[in-house]
């Protein structure tokens, strides 16, 4: 197991170019390569600068890179426009839509006792491990896995396996995988990255993804609260959980707000651009649910040409 790049921390400041060419040293560590797949997320990790990564990755590789499967999970494809935004310079001849519904195969099951045991009994049955086809049987050797590790609603915290599991994954494994999440307690998993849903995941990594060529390159961004500015904060690159753990760990400082005492009412402003559906518009709700008094929020949504905004709130408005 292999821990090519980790670097950055909570004061970092690193520029576009640079975290381009952290990655670029990386790919020329682990050689040349004739068969790629890049799966980053999709438009609504736009500020993750995977695109960006992405990019770099296909500079570096060229005409070895045959596959870009953005991991929709359930969302959407990704539109040509937003193609065009977030991903530039890469041929849209190589992009492939995951078909959650259709494209996937089982490659394995995660025992129901693991699965009781992570969810402290509240879950007993097996957890169904899916993948695109692309990916299981695309015979690439390299699947380049691409995305922001940041607090998260289900995971506690965002990507590493999750990307594949989940942003490739079939239906089955995402709801249940959102079950899980629901009945162990959202407040006590957020912002944590050891958790029983991800000792699922990695479970199911560890068995029935060994034989893959997985690399994974995860950023960490976090706002400049005066400036608006998204900063790269640290990338870290490797095809273990080690690299994961080190984005998650420097992630917690920088993304994750600590409040004196509970609040009451908290209007959230969700960027029309990338939450574009009330799927995606629950994140207000679920990302607002540790700093309430109580646990019944209710979402409203307020929506015009120039904005969408969404209210959390004990009472009525």
């Amino acid at each position: 197991m292999v821990l090519y790049l980790a670097v950055g921390d909570k004061d970092a400041d690193i520029s576009d170019k640079e975290l381009a060419q952290h990655l670029t040293d990386a790919l020329v560590k682990m050689g040349a390569r004739k068969n790629v797949c890049i799966v980053p997320p999709d438009y609504t990790r736009f500020h993750s600068n995977a695109g960006l990564l992405t990019q770099a990755a296909y500079a570096h590789y060229g005409s070895a890179v045959k596959d870009v499967m953005p991991a929709l999970g359930t969302h959407a494809p990704v539109s040509q426009q937003q193609r065009e935004k977030m991903f530039g310079s890469v041929p849209e001849d190589l992009f492939r839509v995951h078909d959650w519904r259709k494209d996937v195969v089982k490659v394995g099951e995660v025992p129901a006792e693991l699965v009781r045991k992570a969810s402290d009994g509240k879950v007993n049955e097996p957890w169904p491990a899916q993948l695109n086809k692309l990916i299981w049987e695309g015979d690439h050797d390299l699947v380049l896995s691409i995305g922001q590790v940041v607090p998260h609603e289900v995971l506690g915290m965002a990507n590493y396996n999750k990307n594949l599991f989940v942003g490739v994954g079939g239906a089955d494994a995402i709801n249940f995988s959102h079950f899980i999440g629901a009945v162990y307690g959202m407040e006590r998993m957020m912002g944590r990255a050891d958790n029983p849903l991800r000792k699922i995941l990695n479970y199911a990594s560890d068995h029935f993804l060994s034989h893959l060529p997985v690399v994974y390159a995860l950023t960490v961004v976090a706002q400049d609260t005066t400036t608006g500015r998204m900063i790269n904060k640290g990338l870290f690159i490797g095809d273990d959980v080690e690299c994961f753990h080190r984005a998650a760990a420097l992630s917690l400082e920088v993304n994750f707000t600590m409040l004196d005492e509970p609040m009451k009412k908290v209007v959230v402003y969700l960027d029309p651009d990338e939450f574009h559906s009330t799927w995606l518009g629950n994140k207000s709700i679920y990302r607002t649910r540790m700093v309430s008094f109580e646990r019944n929020l209710a979402l409203c949504w307020c929506t015009d040409s120039d904005r969408v905004c969404a209210c959390c709130c004990l009472g009525r408005h």
